[in-house]
C-alpha cells in the first residue's frame, strides 16, 4: 500500500465535455442553484463547470459572494464519490488563493473537511489534506486546526495513510506544532514520529525530522526528545539524502539546547558525523552542524573531543555565507575556551 498511486481520473460514465459552458461570474448564480439540485447528474455537471471557473481568482471571490460555500459544505458528505472528489478539488483550488483560504476558514470548513478523514476514496482524502496543508500556513488556519482538535487524528493517520498523504499530514503538523504542541505530546507524537524517521521514503524521513524540530523549539518538547529520538537523529546525519541530513541536524540542534540533550547526543556519538557535515562545503546542514557542535563543546568531554578538530572550523572562516563564518568563529572560541 505504501506505493499505491492516487488517481484523480473520473468514472468512465462522467463526461466533463457535457458540462454547461460557463461565462465567468454571470454563470455563477445558476451553477449555485444547480449544486443544490436533487439531480445527481446536474450536480456533477455544475461541479465540473465550477472547477474550471475557480482557477480565476476573481471567480473565487464572486463564488464566495454568491454563496457557493454553503452548498459545497453540504456536498462534502454526498453519497456519490464523484461529487465528493470534485467538491474537494474545487475547495483545494480555492484554498490556493488568499480570499479562498480565508473564506474556507471563516465559514467553518476545517471541521466539515475533517469528516472526510476516513473517506474510502484516496483522492478525496488527498484533496482534503492538501487543503489542510495550505490552511495551516496561515496562523488562523493552524489555530483553527488545533482548536478543532484534529492534531491527534492527524498523528494517528500517519500510521495508516498512503505515503503521499503522510507527507501532507507532516507538513500540516509542522505548521500547527509551531503554535502549540500540548495535544501532540499527549497523543504520543514523538513515538510515532520516531518511527517515521526510519521510513523508506526520504521525503517522509525529512518531514518527520522537521516536525520534531518544531516540537524541540518548545521548552516542554526538548527533554522528551532526548533519550528516545536523539540516537535516531544522529543516525540520520549520515543519510544519503541531503534534505534528511539538514532536517535531522536542525532537530538535533534544538534538542541539544538542554544539558540532557547534549549528554544524549554525546552518548550517541554525534560529533564524528557532525564534523563530517561541517567539512563538506556543499552540505545544506553545515550551519546547523556548526551550531550543534558549539553546544556540545559546552560540555567538558565535548570540548575535549573537538580540540583536535579546530582546523575544520577554521576552513569555514572563508565561507561566503556570513552566518557560517560567524558560527564557525563562535565555535572556535567556545572550543578553545579554558574550562
Amino acid at each position: 500500500m505504501a506505493h499505491a498511486r492516487i488517481s484523480a481520473n473520473l468514472p468512465p460514465d462522467i463526461d466533463p465535455t457535457k458540462a454547461p459552458i460557463a461565462f465567468g461570474k454571470r454563470a455563477l448564480p445558476k451553477l449555485n442553484e444547480e449544486l443544490g439540485s436533487p439531480e445527481l447528474l446536474t450536480q456533477q455537471r455544475a461541479l465540473m463547470a465550477l472547477c474550471d471557473l475557480v482557477h480565476d481568482p476573481e471567480n473565487v471571490y464572486q463564488a464566495i459572494e454568491v454563496g457557493f460555500l454553503d452548498n459545497l459544505k453540504t456536498l462534502l458528505l454526498h453519497h456519490d464519490s464523484t461529487v465528493r472528489q470534485k467538491t474537494t478539488q474545487i475547495l483545494y483550488i480555492m484554498a490556493m488563493r488568499n480570499v479562498g483560504r480565508e473564506g474556507l476558514i471563516q465559514n467553518g470548513f476545517i471541521s466539515a473537511l475533517a469528516e472526510l478523514l476516513d473517506d474510502p476514496v484516496d483522492i478525496c482524502r488527498k484533496n482534503m489534506h492538501q487543503i489542510f496543508e495550505i490552511m495551516a500556513k496561515l496562523p488562523q488556519g493552524a489555530v483553527g486546526i488545533l482548536q478543532a482538535g484534529l492534531v491527534p487524528s492527524l498523528i494517528f493517520k500517519l500510521k495508516t495513510e498512503l505515503d503521499g498523504i503522510q507527507e501532507l499530514i507532516l507538513d500540516t503538523l509542522s505548521s500547527c506544532l509551531h503554535v502549540d504542541i500540548s495535544e501532540a505530546l499527549a497523543t504520543g507524537a514523538i513515538t510515532i514520529l520516531k518511527e517515521k524517521l526510519t521510513h523508506s521514503s526520504a521525503a517522509i524521513r525529512s518531514k518527520a525530522a522537521w516536525v520534531l524540530l518544531e516540537i524541540g523549539t518548545h521548552p516542554e518538547g526538548k527533554n522528551l526528545e532526548c533519550d528516545e529520538v536523539i540516537p535516531v537523529l544522529v543516525s540520520l546525519l549520515e543519510d544519503t539524502d541531503p534534505e534528511v541530513q539538514a532536517a535531522a541536524t536542525g532537530a538535533l540542534m534544538f534538542a541539544t539546547v538542554t544539558p540532557q540533550g547534549r549528554c544524549s547526543a554525546l552518548g550517541a556519538e554525534a560529533i564524528p558525523p557532525l564534523l563530517k557535515l561541517v567539512a563538506e562545503e556543499t552540505s545544506k546542514a553545515r550551519l546547523g552542524a556548526i551550531k550543534t557542535l558549539t553546544m556540545l563543546a559546552e560540555l567538558p568531554e565535548g570540548r575535549e573531543a573537538l580540540l583536535a578538530h579546530t582546523d575544520t572550523f577554521q576552513q569555514c572562516l572563508d565561507h561566503p555565507c556570513e552566518a557560517v563564518k560567524r558560527a564557525a568563529k563562535i565555535a572556535i572560541s567556545v572550543i578553545k575556551r579554558n574550562p
